[in-house]
């Protein structure tokens, strides 16, 4: 009698269980799901820093540029590249990196209107992966890139790099100064001197474009990444706007800007360590220098060298990209002092520094 009366209220629990269960299944089915379009949440407002960054954005963005490159040099005809630039100004120079014109025998810059011009290479230097194009005629707003300071930049301030990463243009990356005083080779063993090193994400297709500071000013000029894969790890480089404000008037200018030196052709510093040697040797002197008119020589005289810089200006020299750095100081037409040794002596030589290049 019991076990059939447990029997039937175990059954009622089972049938009261499955019926809540469906029950909630059928409510779910027709009062829960969504099957129209959900009501919109209210955001509030952006935040400041969020509203600064946009604003940032699209004030400095219609300055940026996007460059497509069609190379004409042996084995490469043909060859197409992109990277970005920035309006210098309202005539319609455009700066951006010497490697992304380099050998280009074609250049179209698409502005910020969408419009696509033609434009021609008319200074480029090398030494500091800086160049000018200047647009072809346009009807287009030409908006220059506002300038700022490099001197004076901090390590943890705040910076925005726009550019065209992979051919995605006017993208924005931000991030802050991770290192400042950093160098970066460039041509005939020199490098740039003052480089900021950023943690801002640049890619293939951001060099040449501008690096910004949260004022919106033009702070440094994106170069080079240093990645084991190509691609951003980091570690990004922009050569200094110091240094842009000086180089770009003169390309502008001139087409060139002058190359410090005083005629002089030094070993290389693999067989500079094989004399044990902590300087420069000179291997030859152009004839007609200042190099040459202060009385120094290349020769070597019984396989030791004859003329050996061990510093300039007070400054120690161990490396061509050091001398070379120090005659930039300098500038042309300044007189440096070398510190030569000769023969196991040392001593002091006033030297003229001079364009070298050709």
């Amino acid at each position: 009698m019991l076990s059939s009366r447990f029997a039937r209220y175990a059954l009622l629990w089972v049938l009261l269980l499955a019926t809540l269960w469906l029950g909630d299944r059928f409510l779910r089915s027709v009062y829960l799901t969504q099957s129209e379009p959900r009501t919109i949440a209210a955001r509030g407002d952006l935040s400041s820093a969020e509203q600064h960054t946009i604003r940032l954005f699209e004030t400095i963005s219609p300055s940026v540029v996007y460059l497509f490159t069609e190379t004409d040099q042996p084995g490469e005809r043909g060859r197409r590249g992109a990277g970005s630039g920035f309006l210098w100004d309202a005539a319609g120079h455009v700066v951006t990196n010497f490697h992304v014109v380099e050998g280009a025998r074609r250049v179209r810059v698409r502005l910020d209107s969408g419009e696509a011009v033609e434009a021609r290479v008319i200074g480029t230097a090398p030494d500091h992966d800086l160049a000018v194009v200047r647009l072809a005629a346009t009807r287009a707003a030409l908006p220059p890139i506002p300038i700022g300071r490099s001197a004076d930049l901090k390590v943890g301030q705040h910076v925005f790099a726009i550019g065209n990463p992979f051919g995605l243009d006017r993208t924005l990356t931000t991030g802050v100064i991770s290192a400042l005083g950093r160098r970066l080779p460039t041509s005939g063993a020199r490098e740039i001197a003052g480089v900021i090193q950023t943690d801002a994400a640049i890619n293939p297709g951001n060099s040449g474009g501008p690096l910004l500071d949260s004022a919106g000013r033009l702070i440094g000029v994106t170069t080079a990444i240093l990645s084991q894969t190509g691609v951003f790890a980091g570690v990004g480089f922009a050569v200094p706007v110091d240094a842009v404000n000086r180089v770009v008037p003169a390309l502008i200018r001139d087409g060139r800007i002058a190359r410090p030196g005083i005629g002089i052709l030094a070993l290389a510093e693999e067989d500079a360590a094989r004399f044990g040697v902590a300087g420069l040797i000179i291997a030859r002197v152009e004839p007609g220098s200042s190099a040459a008119q202060a009385g120094l020589t290349g020769q070597l005289r019984d396989g030791t060298p004859t003329d050996i810089v061990t510093a300039v200006s007070g400054r120690p020299v161990a490396r061509i990209a050091d001398f070379a750095l120090e005659l930039e100081r300098a500038g042309v037409g300044a007189t440096v002092e070398l510190t030569v040794q000769r023969d196991g002596r040392s001593r002091r030589v006033p030297v003229r520094v001079m364009d070298i290049q050709g």
